[in-house]
């Protein structure tokens, strides 16, 4: 009898410990992501907009997007990762052919989602349920 709670025990700690260890890495993915995205934001709503370093930072959050899907694919649905993905690469293409209107309404979609499989992958009693 006291195995099985012993056991019980082990099991439910590792899955609140592997829990929190992922909704940790997803937490500063997302915010890491959505600084980038802020930063991309205060240079293309200017009025003079320099395309060179809208590209620039669009590759950059692009690449560290790569980095941190690549972890995050283990333990978040992959559809919603790719829902980031098409947003960002809607994005892409806006500061490439200077829309930056759309731009902005694409970065504004893309950190919504993120903002979303933050709360989504959080431990709450509502996400339990």
């Amino acid at each position: 009898m006291y195995k099985e709670i012993i056991i019980t025990l082990v099991v439910i700690a590792i899955i609140v410990i592997g829990n929190i260890i992922t909704q940790n890495n997803t937490k500063n993915a997302v915010e890491e992501i959505k600084e980038n995205l802020t930063s991309l934001r205060g240079e293309i709503i200017k009025d003079n907009v320099n395309k060179d370093e809208s590209e620039k930072k669009m590759k950059d959050i692009y690449e560290n997007w790569k980095v941190k899907n690549e972890v995050m694919a283990y333990y978040i649905e992959h559809n919603e990762l790719e829902k980031v993905e098409v947003e960002l690469t809607k994005l892409k293409a806006d500061i490439e052919t200077e829309e930056y209107k759309m731009a902005v309404e694409n970065l504004d979609n893309c950190s919504f989602i993120l903002e979303h499989i933050k709360d989504k992958t959080a431990l709450k009693i509502v996400n339990i349920f």
